[in-house]
């Protein structure tokens, strides 16, 4: 399908998959606004509309570190029950809205503790708040899958008690694990053993790697550590010369392991210079299992829907291409193999026909 203009409202009926989204990043503007007034927490603005101008511009730095700064007031909101289990299920809600049909949302539980909840409380919590915007999307005819990705944080020494937990809620929701925060200066070989007790106890695990930081971030947290995924990636490119691929480039190619690439995300932080001109359309035409991401929706002011536009738009993408990726996607999901098969047999490739 190669029509040279695909427009929004049939974007919104694709379905999608999403595999790189960070709950904390994802929150509706009006429910920061009417979270902080309950619990004091002063913000840049109480209009909903100039506070997602607010995270926008402020995320627009092209510096990875200041772009993390702007989570300072969505986690402000976050520390209590009522504040998780109303961001959870909005957050499901809303990605249904949006047309995706599989997700998975990360977050990390050591940054939710201080209005006074344990670890295991927060993760109880969200998994009820995400349970119920399930229960609720589907009742709407937009049922939705949500698994969890616990992240532990790469500048502090709790990785191990977060990968503990993952292993203790994997039967509750939990799909995975991963390393967040800045990646300079904080390289993933420094969470080893977090790693190979997941590796131990058979719990998949992805990494953010070269985005702010290069190919050997990619290699450790592939080499050293055995990451299935690479959360962002986009610096694989640095290994590739002509067409031609590195060694790193091909194992990454050649062993299928999935990158989880975020446009506008990257040109926020600086990792890429626009999106005509973003890695992903190149690593998609070279054969890599490339995917599609948002991750973090209000910070970035994006949805699945906006990502692939920005696509379709600017870098010349087909129908085809957007089924690629979310197929790649699903495939790549931290979820058992028959149920990642029923959903691209089921729903996303009728999904793409009927859409059409």
């Amino acid at each position: 399908m190669t029509a040279p203009r695909i427009d929004t409202d049939t974007l919104r009926r694709l379905p999608k998959a999403v595999l790189h989204d960070h709950l904390d990043g994802g929150l509706r503007p009006a429910t920061v606004v009417e979270l902080a007034d309950a619990v004091g927490h002063t913000l840049p603005t109480t209009d909903p509309a100039e506070l997602a101008a607010w995270y926008y511009d402020a995320a627009n730095s092209g510096d990875l570190v200041r772009y993390i700064a702007t989570f300072e007031h969505t986690l402000a909101v976050m520390q209590n029950r009522e504040g998780l289990l109303r961001t959870a299920e909005e957050y499901v809600l809303d990605l249904a809205e949006d047309g995706v049909v599989y997700g998975e949302v990360r977050y990390a539980p050591e940054l939710m503790v201080n209005g006074g909840l344990t670890l295991t409380e927060v993760v109880e919590t969200v998994q009820e708040g995400l349970a119920a915007g399930m229960a609720k999307a589907a009742a709407q005819g937009t049922p939705v899958r949500v698994g969890t990705l616990l992240c532990g944080m790469r500048m502090f020494d709790r990785t191990r008690e977060i990968a503990d937990l993952a292993v203790a809620h994997r039967d509750a929701g939990v799909v995975g694990f991963d390393i967040a925060g800045a990646e300079d200066g904080f390289p993933p070989a420094d969470h080893l053993d977090a790693f190979e007790h997941l590796r131990r106890e058979s719990v998949p695990f992805t990494i953010h790697a070269g985005e702010a930081h290069g190919l050997p971030s990619i290699h450790q947290a592939l080499q050293a550590c055995g990451a299935l995924r690479i959360g962002h990636g986009v610096r694989i490119t640095d290994d590739i010369v002509d067409g031609k691929l590195g060694r790193l480039a091909g194992w990454v190619r050649d062993r299928r392991i999935a990158l989880e690439m975020c446009p506008t995300s990257n040109l926020q932080t600086g990792a890429a210079t626009s999106i005509a001109e973003h890695p992903i359309t190149e690593l998609k035409d070279l054969g890599f299992r490339v995917t599609l991401n948002t991750d973090n929706r209000l910070v970035s002011g994006t949805t699945m829907t906006r990502e692939m536009s920005l696509l379709v738009e600017q870098a010349g993408w087909t129908v085809e291409d957007l089924r690629t990726v979310t197929v790649n996607a699903v495939k790549s999901a931290f979820i058992p193999f028959d149920e990642r098969v029923s959903l691209i047999r089921d729903v996303v490739l009728p999904g793409y026909e009927s859409a059409l």
